[in-house]
């Protein structure tokens, strides 16, 4: 009888260092283009001062606070369109994200009828974003906070959705910032999670 530990042990292995390639590969194409610009750094100025602001008694400091990250907001969403500008220059085979809804590697070569473009998702945040800092719908500085936050959050999430896969994703928003797939996209603009779900299929 053919002992098939052997085998089962070696596809296993086979699995992880085809996955752990690919992961790095991902992580190292959105790298590249991060790397020209400072947006973890703009987001982590921003999330800080919301907490700041948020916990601030005294009305005039908050003030001053919430004037300050007007500013901050901003930089983050320029530099957020550029760039989406510049990683929309690479090609769609490369872009694919699996929604599959665990990691297997060769997924969006196997298949692409089960992919999106990370291209168009970063688009819808980049737009999101900026709909979010400049409050069009002119809500307050807490309800801006709330939604910029949740925009934020799901940027983060396609962003690891792309370079692990979405049940990775989930798990890093959950333990990160405490919330859930499900609550950050009920909380984002109407505009994003509409074009989000149409491109995505998944809520």
């Amino acid at each position: 009888m053919i002992d098939l530990l052997p085998l089962a042990l070696l596809a296993t292995l086979v699995f992880f260092v085809f996955r752990k390639r690919e992961r790095l590969r991902r992580v190292v194409l959105l790298g590249q283009h991060l790397m020209q610009f400072q947006i973890e750094k703009l987001m982590e100025t921003v999330a800080d001062g919301y907490l700041r602001a948020l916990g601030e008694p005294d009305p005039t400091r908050r003030e001053q606070i919430w004037r300050y990250l007007d500013a901050n907001e901003t930089q983050l969403c320029e530099q957020f369109e550029r760039f989406v500008a510049d990683f929309a220059k690479r090609g769609e085979v490369e872009t694919r994200v699996s929604k599959l809804p665990i990691g297997i590697p060769m997924a969006t070569q196997m298949f692409p009828q089960a992919t999106f473009d990370l291209r168009k998702a970063l688009a819808i945040h980049a737009h999101g974003l900026t709909q979010a800092a400049t409050n069009a719908l002119q809500r307050t500085p807490r309800d801006k906070a709330f939604t910029m936050s949740a925009e934020l959050f799901l940027m983060q999430h396609t962003c690891h959705w792309f370079c692990n896969s979405r049940a990775v994703a989930d798990a890093r928003l959950l333990a990160r910032h405490k919330t859930s797939h499900a609550q950050v996209l009920a909380a984002v603009g109407a505009d994003t999670r509409q074009a989000y779900l149409a491109l995505t299929g998944i809520g």
